[in-house]
């Protein structure tokens, strides 16, 4: 509700005078004129899809001083040739026209200030760039996560540092388990902007301790594929590395039902250097990862081999994991050594059997009495 507003000393100095505000009605109004094309007199066409998001040039220019250079910029002088050349002719052509082509003539030479203009952003999405239009008109918008990051960026971009400062404030409190793959997600349009860079480290930090809640959420698939890969990657994420495994099979099935042309085991195969496996259980090993097929034997064997070698060697005599995974690779390399053998499960569970020299007695010695005999033994 529009109140009168007494400055302090008014009273004193002069009390018939006060201050009115509307700030709420002057915001709302200017909202109102940014959404009707015919009282705008500049058009932008937004993102890959074009989508026209209309404004006034005059106050784009008076708060930006980015959109005042953009619209207002005065032509080249080489334009400037062109320009008058072309008018030249037309004036000579239409000399002895009518009127009505007369009058053509002159809404052609009508300033450009006074006509209607068409851009191109392809820099930023059209639901961004709406908001960032929104906020100059009206000093008012309303932040989400989905945009936040193409926010902050287009008022970097635009010289709104007001906008840019609350969006960077916003970030602290915004960030959380449901939020923050839509950031990461948001962040792959606008890598090449310096905000970006930040706002991404302060994500991954989070991520790295809610590891096992973010590996879990459904929208983790929707994630490109080289974030997923830095997010495995990184020795400070705090989640076990069954759930890592989860989360990357995961993805890939996700991502094979958009793409079935491509084999899902070469998918998966892309996240696999980031999981230690010989950190699972040997039990879901073989019950729940195993019977997928999808893991390379050698990789599972290897995983074992190392978990059997550790309950029963000295910790200083183990081989370290670049052994096991130069093993893992060699069997790669080599098909046939890749194939399961029937028999290995019996070799590797029973240890071989060792070889005892047996005596053999000569003819004089089985002739001795039994007690001598048996001293022989």
């Amino acid at each position: 509700m529009p109140e009168a507003l007494i400055l302090p000393g008014m009273a004193d100095a002069e009390p018939d005078l006060s201050t009115f505000e509307n700030k709420t009605g002057l915001a709302e109004d200017m909202k109102f004129l940014a959404s009707m094309p015919e009282l705008c007199d500049v058009t932008f066409l937004v993102g890959d899809t074009r989508e026209p998001v209309c404004a006034v040039k005059a106050v784009l220019a008076s708060r930006s001083r980015v959109f005042a250079k953009m619209l207002y910029a005065a032509p080249s002088p080489q334009r400037k040739r062109e320009t008058t050349t072309k008018e030249n002719k037309l004036r000579l052509f239409l000399k002895r026209s009518s009127e009505p082509l007369l009058n053509l003539q002159n809404a052609a030479q009508q300033p450009s200030g006074q006509q209607h203009q068409t851009l191109i952003i392809e820099e930023f999405e059209p639901d961004v760039f709406r908001q960032l239009i929104e906020y100059i008109h009206t000093g008012c918008v309303t932040l989400q996560p989905r945009t936040l990051l193409g926010v902050m960026n287009a008022a970097d971009y635009y010289g709104l540092e007001e906008l840019r400062r609350a969006c960077a404030g916003f970030v602290q409190c915004c960030i959380n388990v449901d939020t923050v793959c839509a950031l990461l997600a948001s962040a792959e349009r606008y890598i090449q902007y310096k905000c970006t860079k930040t706002l991404v480290q302060k994500v991954l930090e989070f991520v790295d301790e809610h590891g096992n809640e973010v590996l879990n959420l459904g929208s983790f698939t929707l994630l490109p594929q080289h974030v997923v890969r830095l997010i495995l990657a990184r020795e400070e994420l705090r989640a076990d590395e069954f759930t890592k495994f989860q989360a990357a099979l995961m993805w890939s099935k996700k991502y094979f039902d958009n793409n079935p042309n491509i084999d899902i085991k070469e998918i998966l195969g892309t996240f696999l250097e980031y999981i230690q496996f010989h950190k699972i259980p040997a039990n879901v090993l073989m019950r729940e990862i195993h019977p997928l097929n999808l893991v390379p034997y050698a990789i599972i064997m290897n995983a074992l081999a190392y978990q059997t070698q550790k309950a029963s060697t000295p910790e200083n005599c183990l081989p370290t994991l670049a052994d096991h995974t130069a093993i893992a690779t060699t069997t790669n390399r080599c098909p046939r050594y890749a194939k399961p053998n029937p028999n290995r499960s019996a070799l590797v569970a029973a240890p071989p059997s060792v070889a005892v020299p047996m005596l053999r007695l000569s003819p004089s010695t089985q002739t001795l009495p039994a007690a001598r005999r048996s001293a022989v033994r």
